[in-house]
């Protein structure tokens, strides 16, 4: 008997020697930081970014990162769903706003000068989801999140999206500042020189600290950087006021000061990790929601420029949706490694569903893949990606009306929703290898890839039920003016000096 027991015992212990201890989770997600806006990618000499080219020694770059949408909450909104949002059904950032709507809906007319028509997004993220917070709690993880949510107010805040904690429990587009005094209904500044990133970054760390020897976390780092509005340390404003050359597109002291406090607030948190002898048990994610804010003015100038990409947030072209992305996972990743492989937000849900060895709902369907084998160094297999964005903000530069993406390979295809002849779509191909700045439609000259890739894009939006743009039954060619798409409105009566085109302006 003794012997069996005895046995049993060894079993045991090796067993739990054998089991995986659960890893961490810190996902990091700037708000409108750019492809450019980072010193990762080689495209910018003003802003510094040391402690992200920390975080790129310990794991993967990736240089084909998308977001899954242009704007902020759809792509929050796929990182928790694993859903694109032509699936889920947030299109727009407007969350914020106080009519309730679960999914999207369409809509019967537009404005005369549209020839299609805008579906109102989702303005909820909703709780019956299985969203990823839920998920990560269920298996036994403390769940905290800090910083920007914007998917909704009580009750769709995080804390009835799986986690415990909530700071500073704001359902706002963006910070009320960032420089003190501020107060949120959890947070109220210590002290009038006190920066939203550098209290947020050392609230998380507390929390961190509070349950890293009780259970594993997941943490939420979601920033309020570099989201309007603009507003930085003086100090840094001061430094880089001295750093500005006119000839740079990149040339605005605030902004990369901004920068600069975000990139900080990545150091304290590497630091803590470390501190806490975390290092080896903490997977950590950093990415952006959408690419660099290129509308707003600030110093005179846009507050940055995605060079050499085109284009920039709430737009469909690359400066609105590749974003700078780096994925450390311990004894995964190859150090200082990087990857060509093409990936978008969404697949992060799975992706995490597979690091953490936590089983996928039931009877529920993703959009996002498991990038395990990019991670690994290796390649994956995918047709491609589909971006979704049936909206048209006149935000500069380079807007255009409601569209739909695929990008495949090293061809970009945008089909811009009944902009042709007779209610017919309208397409913008590109070959992203040989044209990063998409400067050079190809879609006359190749009717085939066009015809295929428009297949992938019919294909996938049939099967996620996608409430999509109509022909606009109030079309009058009298008031269509394609000259204006992609100006901004403010310029347009420039571009516009007939009476007809300056009524439609008022509009």
């Amino acid at each position: 008997m003794k012997r069996y027991l005895t046995s049993i015992c060894i079993f045991c212990a090796a067993a739990a020697l054998a089991a995986p201890k659960p890893i961490n989770v810190v996902f990091i997600l700037a708000d409108d930081l750019g492809w450019a806006d980072t010193t990762l990618y080689g495209q910018t000499s003003l802003y510094e970014t040391p402690n992200l080219e920390r975080l790129a020694k310990r794991g993967m770059t990736f240089s084909r990162a998308y977001a899954n949408s242009p704007l902020c909450s759809p792509t929050r909104a796929s990182i928790l769903t694993g859903q694109t949002p032509a699936r889920h059904g947030s299109t727009a950032p407007q969350h914020h706003q106080k009519e309730i709507r679960l999914k999207a809906k369409a809509a019967k007319a537009s404005a005369p000068g549209n020839k299609a028509t805008v579906p109102a997004s989702a303005t909820r993220l909703d709780t019956k989801l299985p969203t990823l917070g839920k998920q990560v709690k269920q298996a036994g993880y403390a769940t905290g999140h800090f910083g920007k949510w914007h998917l909704g107010f009580t009750p769709f805040t995080p804390l009835q999206h799986g986690f415990d904690v909530d700071l500073p429990h704001f359902p706002g587009p963006g910070p009320k500042g960032y420089m003190g005094p501020w107060k949120y209904l959890k947070l109220e500044s210590k002290d009038p020189n006190e920066h939203i990133e550098d209290r947020m970054a050392q609230e998380a760390i507390s929390w961190m600290n509070s349950v890293k020897d009780e259970k594993p976390f997941f943490m939420n780092y979601w920033m309020f950087s570099v989201h309007a509005p603009f507003d930085a340390k003086p100090e840094l404003i001061e430094k880089y006021q001295a750093k500005i050359e006119a000839d740079d597109p990149q040339r605005s002291p605030v902004y990369a000061a901004m920068v600069e406090s975000m990139d900080d607030a990545v150091g304290t948190l590497l630091d803590a990790v470390d501190q806490a002898g975390l290092t080896d048990e903490t997977i950590i994610i950093f990415t952006s929601d959408n690419g660099g804010n290129m509308y707003n003015t600030v110093d005179g100038t846009t507050p940055t420029s995605n060079t050499p990409l085109r284009g920039g947030k709430a737009t469909m072209f690359e400066g609105g949706i590749r974003v700078p992305t780096v994925v450390v996972w311990p004894g995964v990743v190859k150090p200082g490694s990087r990857s060509d492989e093409l990936i978008q937000t969404s697949d992060f849900y799975t992706t995490l569903h597979s690091m953490l060895n936590i089983p996928m709902p039931k009877d529920y369907v993703v959009d996002g893949i498991d990038i395990t084998g990019a991670l690994k160094g290796g390649s994956l297999n995918r047709r491609g990606i589909i971006t979704y964005f049936p909206h048209s903000p006149p935000a500069p530069p380079h807007w255009l009306p409601p569209s739909v993406s695929v990008i495949s390979g090293d061809w970009k295809l945008i089909r811009l929703f009944h902009q042709g002849e007779n209610g017919a779509h309208d397409y913008l191909l590109y070959n992203l290898k040989d044209d990063l700045g998409e400067t050079n439609n190809l879609a006359k000259s190749n009717p085939e890839k066009v015809q295929m890739l428009d297949r992938m894009i019919q294909n996938y939006l049939d099967e996620a039920q996608t409430v999509v743009p109509v022909p606009n039954p109030k079309f009058d060619p009298a008031k269509y003016h394609p000259e204006l798409i992609g100006v901004p409105k403010k310029k347009q009566k420039k571009k516009a000096p007939k009476k007809n085109e300056a009524k439609a302006e008022k509009k």
